[in-house]
């Protein structure tokens, strides 16, 4: 996941306010594709920081939290929001690659990935690997950027991912994972080097698994 240029920069990562908005945003068109009532248990994967978790624990009641992030920076930070209060006590930390793990036995209502996918090479593999952890019903979120020319990422000499994607790519490789009634909307959008780039929100639905 080319995690490890993260990790680096983990500790100081909730400094950059652009990075808190972005997180926001996602946040908040998530828990507007979430239905209302029950407790739901969240996995954030390539959670960094936890940000987005954090959004969402503002807006919907009854949150069980895991986090899975693969990089140990970032998961230390996420432990060290737990030990203080910013985090549930009882949220979890797991390091967690689905490009290289099997998904655990566990499953969930809502997987959550923000900025994550565009960072991995084996997208099916991810991809299934999400829609297995979902439970009958659940909901797997990503908010992920537009297609782009590749400047994105120049920064990184090192960065062999996706230059975003395709709208309709992405909905198509969500379906072939078995989610059912993918829709895709607006999200935020980050600047960079004076250049706005689009991040959208692909929400889809994992059937049940008896096929009813």
């Amino acid at each position: 996941m080319g995690a490890e240029h993260l990790g680096d920069r983990a500790a100081t990562w909730d400094e950059d306010p652009d990075k808190r908005r972005q997180a926001d945003d996602v946040a908040r068109a998530v828990a507007a594709a979430v239905p209302p009532g029950g407790r739901t248990r969240l996995l954030e994967y390539g959670a960094g920081t936890g940000l987005v978790a954090q959004g969402l624990l503002a807006r919907l009641d009854g949150l069980a939290v895991t986090l899975a992030d693969s990089s140990s920076g970032m998961r230390a930070v996420l432990a060290g929001k737990v030990a203080d209060g910013t985090l549930p006590s009882d949220a979890r930390v797991w390091e967690l690659d689905l490009e290289h793990d099997d998904p655990p036995a566990e499953r969930f209502d809502l997987v959550v990935s923000s900025m994550v996918l565009h960072h991995v090479r084996d997208l099916a593999r991810v991809l299934d690997g999400l829609a297995a952890l979902l439970d009958d019903g659940g909901l797997l979120c990503v908010a992920d950027l537009d297609h782009e020319d590749g400047s994105f990422h120049e920064h990184l000499h090192d960065f062999d991912g996706h230059h975003g994607f395709e709208r309709a790519d992405l909905s198509a490789a969500m379906g072939r994972a078995g989610l059912v009634d993918v829709t895709v909307q607006d999200c935020t959008v980050i600047e960079r080097d004076g250049r706005p780039y689009g991040v959208f929100l692909a929400v889809g639905r994992r059937e049940r698994r008896d096929g009813a």
